[in-house]
């Protein structure tokens, strides 16, 4: 352990992540498999980036949304991923303070901002459903861009109060935090000051960009339901759950794996268990994203065999 001495006791300057020591003869077969994982999330999501700027068919505030999220799914992972990766193959497990709370700035960040998107996609299915005459109206452009915008921004504003309280924290021993990346409860545990003020600013931050954006993704599905069942026919029902419920995918799996990791009291679970409910929020559910929004989407279908049909320029 590095340690330097300041004010009669010992500060830790870096951390050590165990990541998945207990079982470590899987080391080759879990490098292996989460890099496979990575590189279908990165190429996944940059396909979904480029065929909506690429195809003008594609440029609606759903898929300017879907942009945002498949960005932020390739800087949530590329976060994680890699550290990862190298704890688990070069054993390269230590981490230095300033490095760990980097790392957890941008997690937290991004995670905010996540449930910030998917509220602001659910509002927009809500508009695209229940409101289409007004739709075009309602959703314009310089809309789309200041929600977008706005959920960017205030999730890392919010998210750098927790991480200015975590800096100025003393961290004293021991140093090792027994999971694959920085995550908050973990990493505060290892201080050795009072840490009752920064937990509950984060407590309050946290609940604000989760159980806010979950009330109004459960609103909109709720008028979105009620709008389907008033529809005659049953093509016309079915045209219209269709419109959202990739999206409403998404959410069940988001929200899901989060209630999993958060909400089970850790005397109940593990924290091996704990360490694998977080791999379905941070690899699992990145990866399926552009699965999930292009398996069914014809739209997406369309732009994908257009791009594939063009003749590069030179042989035109």
């Amino acid at each position: 352990m590095v340690i330097l001495s300041w004010e009669n006791q010992s500060t830790i300057v870096e951390f050590v992540l165990r990541g998945f020591s207990s079982i470590q003869q899987l080391n080759i077969f879990l490098f292996m498999m989460f890099l496979v994982f990575y590189i279908l999330i990165v190429s996944g999501n940059i396909l979904i980036v480029l065929l909506v700027l690429f195809s003008h068919h594609l440029h609606t505030p759903m898929y300017f949304f879907l942009v945002n999220l498949s960005f932020l799914e390739i800087w949530y992972t590329s976060n994680i991923v890699p550290k990862m990766l190298l704890i688990i193959i070069a054993e390269q497990k230590t981490i230095s303070v300033a490095g760990c709370l980097t790392q957890f700035y941008f997690f937290g960040s991004l995670a905010a901002t996540e449930c910030l998107l998917l509220a602001v996609m659910s509002y927009d299915r809500y508009l695209a459903i229940c409101q289409p005459l007004h739709y075009p109206i309602l959703m314009t452009g310089p809309l789309c861009i200041r929600l977008a915008a706005s959920s960017w921004l205030c999730c890392f504003l919010l998210t750098a109060i927790t991480m200015v309280l975590l800096s100025r924290l003393t961290f004293c021993g021991p140093n090792e935090i027994d999971h694959f990346f920085c995550d908050f409860t973990p990493l505060v545990h290892l201080s050795c000051m009072d840490t009752s003020l920064t937990e509950t600013i984060a407590y309050v931050t946290s609940s604000a960009v989760t159980l806010g954006p979950f009330l109004l993704i459960t609103a909109s599905y709720s008028c979105i339901l009620v709008a389907i069942l008033r529809i005659p026919s049953g093509t016309g029902r079915q045209k219209a759950f269709s419109t959202c419920s990739s999206h409403l995918t998404m959410v069940t799996m988001f929200y899901g794996t989060l209630i999993a990791t958060y909400l089970v009291p850790s005397s109940n679970s593990s924290q091996l268990l704990r360490k694998g409910s977080s791999l379905l929020y941070t690899i699992l559910t990145p990866m399926f994203n552009p699965i999930i929004y292009s398996l069914r989407n014809r739209d997406i279908h369309e732009a994908l065999k257009n791009c594939l049909s063009r003749k590069p320029g030179f042989l035109r």
